[in-house]
């Protein structure tokens, strides 16, 4: 577990240009990654996730010059996700300045992809990311998707997070996709669900929209704190979402 909580804007990208939508759907163009990754630095941003969110859709790599470029403008860590394989990938993505490599689709098509990254890598460059949205048919109640949220699995999302640990995850990024761009809070449901069965940090993703929306994750079990839209928007900045922490009795770096 951190002892800081971290605060991490994400880079949602799609052809050259970060979008954001609602559950995952009706993508609008927000600006200009290595602006927007400039811009999260000196506000602060303990991390940078950049998601190429259309790679694993199109069959394509990630955007190799671009993760380059992004990556050149920053002094904190970068996690890149997107179309990621195989090990190679991996290797690839690290060479042009990657510190993290985000694996969702392809890990669940290929549980071994996860251990291959550790193996070669360490735990700490492996983040396993799930798609997660509410379904009443599993145990758990949460079933993962792949794909961007287009393809949903018979996976419990639950079951998923403890294997992607044993296999050895370094970290796990949540996305709700129920609470994804609505703006009305973190699913803590969810990471109160995953904290007691997982070891490694957890960083919760989607429905942040307002400061308020931020302690109530950490409380839940969330070591990191992932938001794309208000931040992108100017509607809030990351040095105020710390402040509200802070402020809430939370430990930011």
């Amino acid at each position: 577990m951190t002892l800081a909580t971290r605060v991490i804007p994400c880079l949602d990208v799609d052809s050259g240009r970060v979008v954001k939508g609602v559950n995952f759907l009706d993508l609008v163009d927000q600006g200009d990654p290595v602006e927007l990754a400039t811009r999260y630095g000196a506000q602060g941003a303990d991390e940078i996730t950049f998601l190429d969110v259309t790679a694993t859709v199109d069959d394509r790599a990630t955007t190799l010059d671009l993760v380059r470029r992004t990556a050149e403008t920053l002094f904190i860590p970068l996690t890149v996700g997107g179309g990621v394989r195989t090990s190679d990938d991996v290797a690839r993505l690290l060479a042009h300045g990657a510190d993290k490599i985000s694996v969702n689709s392809a890990a669940i098509s290929r549980p071994e992809l996860i251990d291959d990254i550790a193996q070669r890598f360490g735990a700490q460059v492996c983040v396993v990311s799930l798609d997660v949205k509410r379904d009443p048919g599993t145990p758990s109640g949460f079933v993962v998707t792949t794909h961007g949220g287009r393809t949903t699995t018979d996976i419990d999302a639950l079951q998923w997070a403890i294997e992607s640990v044993d296999r050895g995850a370094g970290e796990l990024l949540v996305n709700s996709i129920d609470a994804d761009g609505t703006k009305e809070g973190f699913d803590v449901e969810l990471i109160s669900l995953l904290r007691p069965h997982v070891s490694v940090p957890l960083v919760a993703s989607g429905g942040a929209g307002a400061l308020s929306h931020f302690a109530p994750a950490i409380v839940a079990g969330a070591d990191a704190v992932l938001a794309a839209s208000v931040f992108h928007s100017g509607a809030l900045t990351v040095s105020q979402v710390k402040e509200e922490l802070v402020a809430q009795g939370v430990v930011v770096r």
